[in-house]
């Protein structure tokens, strides 16, 4: 070993048998040393064969100075290394494949076995006695139609059916269920009452409201009960509601909001103003009684309401359990007057109230309504009249806000009934029907934003309906909106224009093209009491002040009633 000039010397037989007589290598100093050479040992450890394949220069010196024409040691390490090196390079590609497998492939299997048992369990019930195909559905629908209920539902049921047709399958609350759109395909449901279909409303829905109430009961009891409850909105029942709902709406409209230094919260106020209209028509509380109840009332009301459409699970905390500890406290509320009212009822009073006729009623047929339904009853009044009546107020407030000039038109004509004679301050039945115009307002605001989106039904037996099967035990859903929104006889649907109803269209022709009100024998028990609320509170809103949206055209959402997500926050301001 040559230190001083960096080189290996040594003969062949002394260094690798086999080797040239001499061979010269040469070595990078800073990693050479004598234990790195091997010294004492023979022949030189790996670790020198690992130093020289580290440097490129003493790799091509090694590849050329051995004599002898026999193979360098650099060439057997390579050959020793080649087959770890494929074994190592098979392992990488074994883990490559198992993780694109397990990332990609398999993923996308259970997708598609997934999608097919989804297909599965939804056909499960067709029948097969008929041959006609289920609607179509698209996929993805479970979420899509949930999301659909909470932001933007208008262009989003109108993208649906422009893709799938005006009948397509959804899922809801966990059943299979069926969408129906268009008069004549609504016609069919509507009429086909305990025949082809029968009402039934979510079961967290029956669960809240009861199963005593008009929406859920059937057969003769739903028509005696319907029967006892027009009786409270006969003509004559009307004639007497005007001057409470005056009252109502003047001191509301004109005093409180036209009063508030800042904006009045329209929503959220209206739900107040028809909460307390309801109290006093619908069953028969006091002014006094209102006023201490009202606002826990409102509270408990709002919080049932709000979980009426929920999961049927009761269990603290769900959205069913919040939504019935709000319906007993109403129910413990309401039962205190209606045990006032059994009392009273032999007496004679200038107007018995809608609770009141079915009680009496009731009494009547021999069969007493037990106290639990009563109470059932008298809630369903309270949503009914009050909760839609409030969605089309503030719909009716929006829409005036953003087309002055029909509230322009309005005052023309309530100028000229009083010019005829007519008294606003005190109104009656037939001084409301001579304002046309102000019913065409109305109508025009039940025509774009109906409060009830649609109906619920459930398949009696299975039916053809345009083309389609409808099997037995599945839900349907006729859509109000989507209806209003493909009706032939409404051209530019987009625009606000009351003057559209100014001429009446035949009768065949706009029966199932306009249904705010629902039809057939579940139509609307309370339909003309909402005609004669809205038309008493356009004529004292447009008369005693006018208004500004603060916000602009707002966003609507549906639950379960049409509602602006901000409220429509709005200036009011008096004329006097």
């Amino acid at each position: 070993l040559d230190v001083s000039h960096h080189t290996l010397i040594g003969k062949q037989s002394e260094l690798w048998p086999g080797s040239a007589p001499e061979a010269r290598i040469p070595f990078a100093a800073d990693r050479v040393s004598g234990r790195d050479c091997g010294i004492g040992r023979s022949p030189p450890s790996t670790t020198l064969w690992s130093n020289l394949e580290a440097s490129s220069q003493d790799l091509q010196s090694c590849s050329v100075v051995l004599a002898g024409g026999q193979r360098s040691s650099c060439g057997s390490r390579a050959d020793r290394a080649s087959p770890e090196r494929n074994t190592r390079l098979t392992m990488a590609l074994n883990t490559l494949l198992a993780t694109f497998l397990c990332t990609i492939v398999l993923p996308v299997l259970l997708f598609l076995v997934a999608l097919k048992l989804w297909e599965v369990y939804m056909i499960r019930g067709r029948d097969p006695s008929c041959c006609s195909p289920l609607p179509p559905a698209p996929w993805a629908y479970l979420s899509s139609e949930r999301r659909c209920s909470s932001s933007c539902r208008r262009k989003f049921l109108r993208m649906k059916r422009q893709k799938y047709g005006y009948i397509y399958r959804t899922h809801l609350f966990g059943n299979p269920t069926v969408r129906v759109t268009g008069a004549d395909n609504v016609r069919q449901i509507l009429l086909g009452e305990n025949k082809l279909v029968s009402a039934q409303w979510p079961a967290s829905v029956r669960t809240i409201l009861g199963s005593d109430t008009l929406s859920n009961v059937h057969g003769a009891l739903h028509k005696s009960k319907k029967k006892a409850i027009m009786r409270a909105f006969s003509r004559e029942a009307l004639e007497l509601y005007i001057p409470v709902i005056q009252e109502e709406v003047r001191r509301a409209a004109v005093k409180e909001w036209t009063e508030k230094d800042s904006c009045v919260l329209v929503y959220p106020e209206m739900k107040r103003l028809m909460f307390r209209i309801a109290m006093r028509i619908l069953l028969g509380f006091e002014p006094e009684q209102i006023k201490t109840d009202e606002q826990q009332l409102v509270e408990a009301f709002e919080e049932m309401i709000k979980n009426l459409f929920s999961l049927p699970i009761d269990v603290p905390f769900s959205g069913l359990y919040r939504g019935l500890k709000a319906r007993n406290f109403i129910h413990s509320k309401i039962e205190e007057n209606i045990k006032k009212k059994m009392q009273d009822s032999d007496k004679e009073s200038k107007h018995r109230d809608a609770l009141q006729q079915l009680i009496d009623s009731s009494k009547k047929s021999g069969e007493p309504l037990s106290m639990q339904a009563i109470k059932e009853s008298a809630t369903e009044l309270l949503f009914g009249g009050h909760e839609t009546t409030a969605s089309t107020a503030t719909s009716l407030v929006m829409f005036l806000g953003l087309n002055p000039e029909v509230v322009d038109k309005l005052k023309q004509e309530l100028m000229e009934k009083e010019e005829q004679g007519i008294d606003l301050h005190s109104l009656d039945l037939e001084s409301l029907e001579q304002l046309k115009y102000t019913g065409c307002v109305i109508k025009e605001t039940l025509r774009i934003n109906p409060p009830v989106p649609g109906g619920f039904r459930v398949a009696l037996k299975t039916f053809e309906l345009n083309g389609f099967q409808i099997p037995k035990g599945w839900n349907v859903i006729y859509s109000i909106c989507d209806t209003h929104d493909v009706a032939e006889c409404f051209p530019n649907k987009e625009d606000f224009q009351p003057e559209r109803f100014m001429s009446k269209p035949s009768a065949d022709s706009s029966r199932f093209q306009y249904i705010p009100f629902g039809g057939g024998s579940r139509m609307c028990v309370g339909k003309e009491f909402a005609k004669v609320l809205l038309k008493i509170f356009l004529v004292e809103v447009v008369t005693k002040c006018h208004w500004t949206l603060l916000n602009g055209p707002p966003t609507m959402k549906t639950g379960p009633t049409v509602y602006p997500v901000d409220n429509l926050p709005t200036k009011f301001t008096s004329y006097a």
